[in-house]
């Protein structure tokens, strides 16, 4: 299964994800609190797939997409954003990500 790194402000929905993935046979190589912490993790971990939250503190994920498209073109970004952020997805689609999956998240929907 995927190695994957959650980066998502919130506690609540890095928990979410991980116990939902881990469940699922995925390997969760680390988690980031925010873009910058994800773009770093990134280079240091080298995972396999990325989940992006869009908003958060420091660096927002449209911006740490783009750093790590920069340095991995063939990385594996899916990016999870509240409902009503449409601009926003279609930025990030346009910026290189694979996906998008809006919250609350159903849970067949990210294991697919």
């Amino acid at each position: 299964m995927a190695k994957i790194l959650i980066v998502d402000d919130s506690r609540t929905s890095r928990k979410m994800l991980r116990t939902l993935l881990e469940e699922a046979g995925h390997e969760i190589v680390g988690e980031a609190v925010n873009g910058d912490d994800g773009y770093l993790k990134y280079q240091e971990l080298k995972p396999e797939l990325v989940t992006m939250d869009i908003t958060m503190p420091t660096m927002d994920g449209i911006e740490s997409l783009t750093l790590i498209k920069h340095v991995d073109e063939n990385a594996k970004v899916v990016m999870i954003t509240a409902a009503g952020q449409k601009e926003k997805m279609v930025e990030a689609l346009k910026r290189g990500a694979e996906e998008f999956i809006t919250k609350p998240f159903d849970d067949n929907e990210v294991l697919n």
